[in-house]
């Protein structure tokens, strides 16, 4: 693990693996750069490979009151990007880390990118009258109130419930079961500071990245769950619709997690992707 000071003086944790031209990779929200290592094996030989611990995530103490924002995360990745002189930059970035990704490719544009990967993320989380590919497909202001109160209550429980009680029948039935893998799930959870981690999850609700999907001018690797615990069908092909180069792969029977879940195939499809002219 090493680690660069972002511009207020925050430190920002990062695992750097591997030789050969580099890959970014960012996890999701309340996870780490762990999201990543069953990957490292293949990637490494031929890429370096950064993952970092965001701002607030990774059990990382927060030492600023800056507020881990996906407006400020964009710019720790900015900061990041500089500090270790990247250019020609593939980007995977899996729910947040795609959020993130499209914060700052609304403020920079595709510049010091070469190509990019979104798994499993919807442009826009809450859902409206006239927006309905966003969590659930119903997950409105008024639903994401009631979840903010209840991660103030018990932060781990209201996590675990969003991801069962969502679209993936199996997921509500591993939860009803209480699984070992839920269990673990728990206690990671129960071990992170919730207030960052709450602030970070408000910034996500308020983000709005519709038109930004069309400013992106480089290839585009999608890659969704075709039975996620978010998003329906139709979020991942709006989102294929709306990048120019990009091409969609739906992994069925699979969640929120699609990469996990069929660990071969995606690291077949990113190294295919990267190695395309």
């Amino acid at each position: 693990m090493t680690h660069f000071f972002a511009d207020d003086g925050e430190k920002i944790h990062v695992h750097v693996s591997g030789d050969g031209s580099p890959i970014i990779m960012l996890h999701g929200w309340t996870a780490s750069h762990r999201e990543w290592s069953p990957f490292l094996d293949q990637l490494t030989p031929h890429h370096r490979v950064y993952r970092w611990d965001a701002r607030g995530h990774g059990g990382h103490h927060l030492t600023r009151d800056t507020v881990p924002t996906v407006q400020r995360m964009a710019q720790d990745l900015r900061n990041l990007i500089n500090h270790y002189k990247l250019d020609k930059l593939v980007a995977v970035g899996h729910s947040m880390g795609a959020l993130t990704l499209w914060q700052y490719i609304e403020e920079h544009g595709c510049n010091r990118l070469r190509k990019v990967c979104f798994l499993d993320q919807s442009p826009k989380l809450l859902t409206d009258a006239e927006w309905l590919n966003g969590i659930y497909g119903d997950f409105d202001r008024e639903r994401s109130a009631v979840f903010l109160r209840h991660l103030e209550d018990d932060f781990a429980e209201s996590v675990l419930l969003l991801g069962a009680m969502g679209l993936n029948d199996r997921a509500r039935e591993k939860y009803q079961e209480g699984s070992r893998g839920l269990e673990k799930a728990r206690q990671w959870l129960k071990e992170q500071d919730p207030a960052p981690l709450i602030a970070c999850w408000e910034s996500l609700t308020e983000a709005d990245y519709r038109a930004t999907l069309d400013r992106i001018d480089i290839p585009a690797l999608l890659v969704y769950g075709g039975a996620s615990n978010y998003y329906r069908s139709e979020t991942a092909h709006y989102v294929q619709k709306r990048i120019a180069n990009a091409v969609l792969h739906v992994y069925e029977g699979t969640d929120h997690s699609p990469h996990q879940w069929e660990r071969d195939r995606f690291i077949r499809d990113l190294r295919e992707f990267i190695d395309s002219p």
